[in-house]
């Protein structure tokens, strides 16, 4: 028997065993590895599914996530402007407030002082009448006091005196 020129007999057993052994291998090996095989795909699959379903979820998140950091950045520009507003109009209730206490003020300055003008202006009359008359009352003493006089005093009065 020569190894480098098969026979037959050789080729035909080997071809069987050949055949024999995929029959064997196709019932109990053949199917469990294709089975790992599918099974291993479909996890494979299912992973990418998930990991694809992972990241869109991630970016809803990330869009949820900036919509609602602008939203409250939104929200806090319009307290602060509410706030700012709130204070400008305190202020100038404030103000308002104030000019009106101080005109208030002013005014009742401005009466207090009209009343004490007035009623030292009457002091200020009282006191002339009363000096003039003081005076008057010396100056007729003094001329009634001279016969003389007297008389030029009636006369001057006479004078000046006019008919109606």
């Amino acid at each position: 028997m020569d190894l480098i020129t098969p026979e037959f007999g050789l080729v035909f057993w080997t071809a069987i065993t050949f055949l024999f052994l995929l029959l064997i291998l196709r019932k109990f090996a053949w199917k469990p590895i294709l089975g790992a095989v599918s099974d291993r795909e479909e996890g494979i699959k299912n992973a990418l599914a998930s990991a694809e379903n992972a990241r869109k979820e991630m970016e809803n998140l990330t869009a949820d996530n900036e919509r609602i950091l602008k939203e409250a950045r939104l929200e806090r520009e319009a307290l602060l402007k509410e706030a700012r507003e709130i204070k400008e109009q305190m202020i100038a209730n404030a103000e308002t407030e104030a000019q009106e206490k101080a005109n208030k003020i002013i005014e009742k300055a401005q009466a207090a002082i009209e009343s004490e003008k007035k009623s030292a202006m009457a002091e200020l009359k009282n006191h002339v009448a009363g000096l003039s008359v003081e005076i008057a009352e010396k100056v007729v003493r003094q001329e009634l006091s001279n016969k003389d006089k007297q008389l030029e005093l009636v006369e001057s009065m006479l004078g000046e005196a006019t008919l109606n």
